[in-house]
Formats: structure tokens, sequence, C-alpha cells
């Protein structure tokens, strides 16, 4: 069983940056597929960024637009999101979440954080 815990979040006024943190504990991070979604009010839970368990590879949603970068710390057993660039659209509960697979939707993961809250103001 993985456990995932999200920190990170905060109120930011838009073009500001935040780095998000997903501290990972009963599996590695580099044998898991790792990814951040996100879930605004009134939306679906959408993907935002993952780094594949067999090659380490990042992918991103196109929303993101260089704005963000994905990175694993195998040492810390942890995965980051960095953002930058933030707009008010990019307000949402983020989410870590983990699978022993590879995939982008949401139901292909097995495991997922509680969220954090991020809040970008214009």
């Amino acid at each position: 069983q993985v456990q995932l815990v999200e920190s990170g979040g905060g109120l930011v006024q838009a073009g500001g940056s935040l780095s998000l943190s997903c501290a990972a504990s009963g599996d590695t991070v580099s044998d898991l597929t790792m990814a951040w979604f996100r879930q605004a009010p009134g939306k679906e839970r959408e993907f935002v960024a993952n780094v594949l368990r067999n090659n380490g590879r990042a992918y991103y949603a196109d929303f993101v637009q260089g704005r963000f970068t994905i990175s694993r710390d195998n040492a810390k057993n942890t995965v980051w999101l960095q953002m930058t660039n933030l707009k008010p659209e990019d307000t949402a509960v983020y989410y870590c979440a983990a699978t022993g697979f590879l995939g982008r939707a949401p139901d292909a993961f097995d495991f997922w954080g509680p969220g954090t809250q991020v809040t970008i103001y214009s």
C-alpha cells in the first residue's frame, strides 16, 4: 500500500510561483508512475503532469505551456511540482497520485494523496 501526502499549497498572486511536494511511503517513487492532477470547483479532476516509472520521462497537459516542472527525488522518495507564472485559472486542489503502470487518466492511478489547495488571485 502506497501512502502519499502533498504539501506546499497556498495563496499566491498571479504571476507568482509555488512548489508542491508529494512524500511517498510504502514503495519507492522510481518504481511508480507518479502524477499530479488538479480539480477546480465544479470541474472534473484533470491531469497536470506525470513522470514515468520505466524511464523517468515527464509529460504535461497542454495548459501547462512550459510553466510547470515535475521531478522526483529518489533519495527523499518525493515528487515535486514546481509551478511558475501562475494564473487565476490554476486555482484548484492539487492531488498527487501513483500507479504501478503507465498512464495519465485518473482511473489509471491506484493511490492518491488528500490534496493541497492552490489559490491564485489577480
